[in-house]
């Protein structure tokens, strides 16, 4: 699959090693420019591009920034992208890193209902509840007892079916959340946040999770 990955800090790195170790045409590209990418592209084969072209030909489109700087991705980001691309927001809102987003602490909408909301296009929410180095070692086949399973959320079936081959493909299971506006089932702070859980204990932890922001994820 052409997969575009916007973002290459924790997990847009290491979802760049992993996707590409499997075989996937990767493009990557961040906010400093394809110079600043060499590194990451020499040791796995990925094509650094900018920001802009990241999305041009891909059937995927992963988008791993802060959620702060979402707004300011380009305008026609997707024009380009291949017929029935689907995108993934894997991001987390941190208000003291983000700043105070109203759309999420004002009008209820959950972290990534806002997101797809400034990127004008749907999105399947996965790989924001699990650390970057256990989302690049932590994968076994498929079957294996205790098999780390992550949440997926989205509208559309369809999409979020190919986002959970993906996950398999990787090494984890994935568990349907629900629509996106169920997503705040695993946002951070949730029960499910970072609990490296297998898929039993992801779907407990989700009925366990409530609607209200912890304190410490406030702005």
């Amino acid at each position: 699959m052409k997969i575009g990955i916007i973002g290459s800090g924790n997990i847009g790195g290491t979802l760049t090693r992993r996707l590409s170790a499997l075989g996937h045409d990767v493009s990557v590209a961040n906010s400093r420019g394809p110079e600043s990418l060499r590194d990451l592209a020499a040791e796995t084969g990925a094509t650094p591009v900018e920001v802009s072209e990241a999305a041009n030909g891909a059937e995927l489109v992963v988008v791993t920034i802060p959620e702060g700087k979402v707004p300011a991705l380009p305008a026609g980001l997707f024009d380009g992208a291949a017929d029935g691309f689907v995108v993934v927001d894997t991001g987390n809102y941190y208000p003291q890193r983000d700043g105070r987003i109203a759309g999420i602490e004002d009008e209820g909408l959950t972290e990534s209902g806002w997101v797809a909301q400034q990127l004008g296009q749907p999105v399947v929410k996965a790989f924001n509840n699990i650390m970057a180095q256990h989302l690049l070692e932590n994968g076994v086949p498929a079957g294996t007892p205790g098999r780390i399973a992550l949440p997926v959320a989205g509208d559309d079936q369809q999409a979020k079916e190919k986002v959970s081959r993906l996950i398999d493909e990787l090494g984890f299971d994935a568990v349907d959340t629900g629509t996106l506006a169920d997503s705040w089932r695993q946002q951070p702070g949730s029960p499910v946040y970072v609990a490296d859980a297998d898929a039993d204990g992801v779907r407990k932890l989700l009925a366990e999770a409530t609607p209200d922001r912890q304190d410490a994820f406030k702005g």
